[in-house]
């Protein structure tokens, strides 16, 4: 059996479409266009990635010359968005932002028209859908407005529409508010409601209570400790990391700790150049990018060992001085190289005084997450699909690139191309037929290293 030319029910819109609809949503939302744009790129690259030629139909939708590196670079950086949504997206939620569900909407687009580029291939038709289901996840509906349906809500007029002024001596309905942002509480009930994690989610708890009092003694005009804010979170990949990261983020924010909240995701060729000097300066800005919110550096022990990776570590020692009020650094990796990383650079074994250990997740989580991820994808599973899995999770070989919930998704996006190819001489599929994925659909998939700034969601 192959992978290619499954079934694409209607038309898949282009790919410049959904890019003008997502600028028209980021102009709505207030957002920054360039880095929306960005987002929305390597969200389309990393869903086509497997696709046959998909790189000349990319660079042609996004205005580029052909080019398999510039397609492929994109493709790397934008994986983490087939489980998690953009920085973007994160921002409009965690700032309660009744643009959240019309920005999702457009993004989800994006990743379903990509599903169209190069030759027909089941994977993408996966990718796509736990794509847009990662995007779609997480929006705020405004006031009033069901979740469920608020991706049907009409997004507002960008400025130059041609919507109808209102009739003389009209009175202008009035603005809707906007929604609150999360609270604390809310925050950490949605890290209570991850799977697994149980050790984690205790230490998160203990964090938020410590700060929450240091700030209530501040306010009080009371002595209080200096507790540093930054954390080394320990794990193999596809254990939550990024995920929680982004939850540290918002309950830092909900707490007064930070100003925005948001979530910046680097790995080490987002901070270092190609030349001595450049390498200061691309990590400045990327700090810059994240004053306000969390800069999360994934495989932060790459950074040692040459001369460009202590240049970034320089900078970010000071920017870190610098911009200590309203700035938290997470640096994640694996357990051994994490510690002897720390240890070698006094900067920062100085500022990373709280270690997260992510355990790996047992037989039993990895089944709860594929659940969660079938479902928010809106794929119906059962106990024979469950029972599949249970037989591939048993004779996999447990490693350092095995991937953890990364592998169940893998499994996932793999099932759903599968199933799109058992449709494919259905001519009109019933839903139940859409939504139903069958025992036979799920076959292993080969481990692969996991990218840097891969992370996986686990609701």
């Amino acid at each position: 059996m192959t992978d290619t030319q499954p079934p694409r029910p209607g038309p898949v819109p282009s790919l410049a479409a959904a890019l003008a609809a997502l600028d028209a949503a980021a102009v709505a939302a207030g957002v920054d266009r360039g880095a929306a744009r960005l987002e929305a790129e390597r969200l389309a690259a990393t869903v086509a990635e497997p696709a046959r030629g998909a790189y000349v139909d990319w660079s042609h939708e996004t205005g580029r010359e052909p080019s398999a590196e510039a397609f492929m670079d994109a493709a790397s950086r934008g994986r983490r968005y087939r489980s998690a949504p953009t920085p973007t997206m994160s921002g409009l939620v965690l700032a309660g932002s009744s643009h959240a569900p019309a920005y999702a909407q457009a993004l989800a687009d994006v990743a379903r028209a990509a599903s169209g580029l190069g030759e027909d291939n089941a994977r993408t038709v996966g990718n796509a859908a736990t794509a847009a289901a990662a995007q779609l996840g997480s929006p705020v509906a405004p006031p009033g407005v069901d979740p469920a349906s608020a991706g049907d809500a009409q997004p507002d007029e960008a400025p130059g529409s041609t919507a109808a002024a209102p009739a003389p001596g009209d009175q202008p309905a009035p603005a809707e508010p906007e929604p609150r942002p999360k609270t604390v509480e809310e925050l950490l009930a949605e890290l209570d409601a991850l799977v697994g994690l149980t050790a984690v989610k205790a230490e998160i708890h203990r964090q938020a209570a410590v700060l929450r009092v240091e700030g209530l003694r501040a306010q009080a005009g009371l002595a209080s400790p200096t507790i540093t804010r930054h954390m080394i979170f320990n794990g193999n990949p596809g254990t939550g990391k990024t995920t929680v990261a982004r939850l540290v983020a918002g309950i830092y924010r909900a707490l007064g700790l930070l100003s925005g909240g948001q979530l910046v995701e680097v790995d080490r060729s987002e901070l270092v150049a190609g030349y001595l000097g450049q390498t200061a300066m691309k990590t400045a800005e990327v700090v810059r990018s994240a004053e306000g919110g969390v800069l999360f550096i994934d495989e932060a022990y790459s950074l040692a060992g040459d001369q460009y990776g202590t240049e970034a570590i320089d900078t970010l020692v000071k920017e870190m001085e610098d911009k200590r009020d309203d700035l938290v650094v997470i640096v994640a990796g694996y357990p051994l190289p994490m510690a002897v990383f720390i240890a070698q650079n006094p900067g920062l074994e100085s500022r990373f005084r709280t270690t997260i250990d992510f355990a790996d997740y047992t037989d039993d989580e990895l089944v709860a997450i594929f659940e969660v991820m079938a479902h928010d994808a809106e794929y119906d599973v059962d106990e024979a699909v469950l029972g599949r899995l249970r037989e591939i999770l048993g004779s996999v070989t447990r490693g350092d690139t095995f991937g953890n919930a990364r592998y169940v998704r893998n499994l996932l996006e793999a099932a759903i191309g599968r199933q799109a190819w058992r449709l494919r001489e259905v001519a009109a599929p019933t839903v139940q037929q859409l939504r139903t994925l069958l025992p036979e659909d799920l076959e292993p998939v080969e481990p692969v290293a996991v990218a840097p700034g891969v992370e996986v969601g686990t609701p």
